[in-house]
């Protein structure tokens, strides 16, 4: 029982650092010369040429829902993490970790939100704002983007864990 706690607890942190990771980092759009995530575009010069996202932006209102499912679903991984030490010496032995594991899979539903919408409007946030991104119409995705999916991944498997977890001794 106590490898499988630790292995929670291990799985549990890498999903959190992954998503901070990821929405932290930029580099969701790379390619040759820039550098481009959901707070900033970047040109790689010298790496001092970079541009806010801000409400200049054309669609900027679709990076400000990624940049605040990201945001969210990095919170709902924390507290649900605290929630499940909590539980782990509160809970009567045989009850399940319901309460971490509906957070955790809320956590999984804001990362999906925010890789889909970055996924489905990056063509026309590109193409919305050629002045900021006129070199980036060639590029492809950066890790970053890739980790907020491998994230949302690990939160949805660790939320399914917590669900089937029962406390033993």
């Amino acid at each position: 029982m106590l490898v499988l706690l630790a292995f929670i607890i291990i799985f549990h942190i890498t999903s959190a650092a992954l998503l901070f990771i990821a929405t932290i980092d930029n580099a969701w759009w790379v390619g040759d010369g820039f550098f481009a995530d959901v707070w900033k575009i970047c040109t790689t010069e010298n790496f001092t040429n970079c541009t806010d996202i801000d409400d200049s932006f054309s669609h900027y209102s679709t990076m400000q829902a990624v940049q605040a499912s990201m945001i969210l679903s990095t919170i709902l991984c924390c507290i649900a993490f605290f929630i499940f030490l909590l539980q782990l010496f509160r809970l009567k032995q045989g009850e399940r970790f319901v309460l971490t594991s509906i957070i955790q899979l809320m956590s999984c539903l804001c990362v999906m939100i925010a890789a889909s919408i970055y996924t489905d409007r990056r063509q026309d946030i590109h193409r919305g704002n050629s002045e900021f991104y006129l070199q980036t119409a060639e590029g492809s995705y950066g890790y970053s983007f890739i980790l907020a999916w491998v994230a949302f991944a690990f939160t949805f498997i660790s939320g399914l864990m917590y669900l089937i977890l029962r406390k033993r001794k």
